[in-house]
């Protein structure tokens, strides 16, 4: 077998601990007299990376930020749709051995499964406000069930990344973020949302470990190499994701874009989406680390698929 020196029984009684003094409801983020502002844009820069675009205007640049964000919103929300069944399958393979563990687990569900409410009730605020609808890739459900097929340590890997992505993109461009007009609803909603993932590193990284202690040598390789197969198949969601924001903005801005237009915006898009949803995650520090001990063999390979991506 292999294995991950890790002190487990802390880690799951002191981020159940954490959790338990984060507690906010869907209601106290959204709806009501919170609403988004139209006015304003939604993501800073360095996540939606619409200012280099020559070919839109001020206005124009605002509305794909917000656009942006939507699509944003959408694509957590359908990561989520997998890593609550992943974590629920995780604790009826464990049994209820260690207790403290099973809870934080299940409260990690919970807590994925009220982000998937949140980003519902953000999706219905949006096309109210927005004035008309802005499609994500789909059907949601279907793409989770593809994810699933694979082995649950590529799955694993994959979350674990993502729930890093999601701490570095909070904590380096929207936390203090002064230098751009953005929606406080919106940051609020970020802020929220970044207050239980942080809890969630944790988890999922004694989710790995655990996982690959329990795994022999091939089959810990087999799980790496679905890691991998599952970055490519992301990032062919991430570009329909483009062509299906370039067709909000066109509709939005009543604009029939050029080839030359389409060709600026997509590649700028493209770059962009890559960089947000996935090198700014395989390249977080902590991930590296975490996979480091899962498979240094993959870590040179790790580090080429990065760069692709950065």
């Amino acid at each position: 077998m292999t294995a991950i020196a890790t002190n487990p029984n802390q880690g799951y009684a002191q981020s159940l601990q954490r959790a338990t003094q984060v507690n906010w409801r869907v209601e106290d983020i959204i709806g009501g007299d919170k609403k988004l502002d139209f006015t304003t844009r939604f993501l800073p820069d360095a996540l939606a990376q619409v200012n280099e675009i020559s070919c839109l205007n001020t206005e124009e640049k605002q509305l794909l930020n917000q656009i942006r964000g939507n699509s944003y919103l959408h694509l957590f929300g359908l990561v989520e749709e997998f890593i609550v069944p992943t974590v629920i399958n995780h604790v009826n393979s464990t049994g209820l051995a260690d207790i403290t563990a099973t809870q934080a687990l299940l409260h990690f569900a919970e807590e994925e499964s009220k982000h998937i409410r949140l980003f519902r009730r953000f999706a219905e605020e949006f096309e109210i406000g927005f004035g008309g609808r802005c499609d994500g890739i789909g059907p949601v459900q279907e793409i989770a069930n593809a994810v699933l097929q694979h082995r649950p340590l590529g799955v694993a890997l994959i979350i674990l990344y993502i729930e890093w992505m999601t701490q570095y993109h909070y904590l380096a461009s929207v936390r203090d973020n002064v230098g751009e007009n953005l929606d406080p609803q919106f940051c609020s909603l970020l802020k929220h949302h970044w207050l239980e993932e942080a809890q969630h590193t944790t988890l999922d990284t004694l989710m790995v470990n655990q996982l690959v202690s329990e795994l022999e040598p091939a089959e810990v390789e087999a799980g790496v190499e679905d890691f991998f197969k599952l970055i490519e198949f992301l990032d062919g969601g991430l570009m329909m994701q483009v062509q299906l924001d370039l067709a909000a903005l066109s509709a939005a801005t009543g604009r029939t874009f050029t080839e030359a237009e389409q060709q600026e915006i997509q590649t700028i898009q493209k770059r962009s989406y890559r960089w947000t949803f996935i090198g700014s995650g395989i390249s977080h520090a902590k991930f590296v680390q975490t996979f480091a001990h899962v498979s240094p063999a993959s870590q040179s390979r790790l580090a080429e698929v990065a760069k692709k991506y950065s």
